[in-house]
């Protein structure tokens, strides 16, 4: 016959051809049948078992306050959508970032619209409030950090060379305008994401994702 069967236990691999199943069934061996479908069953289970949420080995409020933070901290100008609001913040924990800087109109915690989003984080995750993002860019550059602000602009750095030898505040701008140009022009870089579509043009909260991502990849290869 034209197909086989592989049976997977975890010990061993069994190779039984489709004509020895095909015997079982005339000779009415259902049982054997099953038995064979159940360890192949087994064996597909337990190759990727989800792990349950309390194996995770998740840390404590207290022990991710503690934790040596990632250099990085998101500044948020003028968001609008708690639901990216709340994003940012899981997001920042799952890389444990130093904090997030809300300014603006951008909604404050506790809230339950950022959440719904956020899961907790931010009651892990230090945050400040600042009445302008130049507030916050200000007070940034007074304690050594270098601001780049995620936009498309000209003089760019694209994402992928962007170096981490400083510590690092991103600033995101608002759902439809971006970055305030006034922000821009604050900044001492931009940094873009390589785009290949028609949009050229990515949800705040992923943008942050894939920027926090990137630059934590960085910072855990000059760790280890």
């Amino acid at each position: 016959m034209a197909f086989t069967l592989v049976v997977d236990t975890g010990k061993q691999f069994l190779d039984f051809k489709g004509t020895i199943c095909i015997w079982l069934l005339i000779k009415q061996d259902l049982g054997v049948v099953n038995l064979l479908f159940t360890m192949y069953l087994y064996g597909m289970e337990k190759k990727h078992q989800k792990i349950a949420n309390a194996d995770l080995d998740r840390l404590s409020i207290e022990d991710y306050k503690k934790a040596t933070k990632t250099p990085i901290i998101v500044v948020l100008d003028n968001i609008r959508s708690l639901n990216n609001i709340g994003s940012v913040f899981r997001t920042g924990d799952a890389f444990l970032i130093e904090a997030v800087y809300l300014c603006g109109y951008t909604a404050k915690p506790p809230h339950r619209d950022i959440q719904k989003t956020a899961l907790g984080a931010t009651e892990s995750v230090h945050w400040e409030y600042f009445e302008t993002t130049m507030d916050a860019i200000e007070k940034l550059k007074s304690t050594g950090y270098l601001v780049a602000s995620v936009e498309q602009a000209e003089n760019s750095v694209s994402l992928e060379s962007v170096s981490v030898d400083k510590p690092m505040a991103l600033v995101f701008g608002n759902e439809v305008r971006g970055v305030d140009q006034a922000v821009c022009n604050a900044s001492d870089m931009c940094i873009e994401i390589p785009q290949l579509g028609t949009k050229h043009s990515l949800n705040i909260s992923v943008c942050a994702g894939v920027v926090m991502w990137e630059l934590f990849k960085k910072h855990q290869l000059i760790k280890y």
